[in-house]
């Protein structure tokens, strides 16, 4: 099992979210479960290698 960081905020009825390395996809639930189903679905959409051209999030270490 593999851990992912996501951000989430209220807005409204929804709740709306996205993956931390995935910062440019968002989704929402109508509550904080249905987002995490939503998120979960998207992370295998982006992983998939079906969605082009996806940007991600990595850090650099630089001395």
């Amino acid at each position: 099992m593999k851990t992912v960081k996501y951000t989430y905020w209220q807005d409204g009825e929804f709740f709306i979210g996205f993956l931390n390395e995935y910062p440019d996809y968002q989704t929402q639930g109508m509550s904080k479960e249905e987002l995490v189903e939503n998120l979960k679905d998207l992370l295998v959409d982006l992983e998939s290698g079906q969605i082009p051209y996806i940007r991600k999030v990595e850090e650099l270490s630089v001395a």
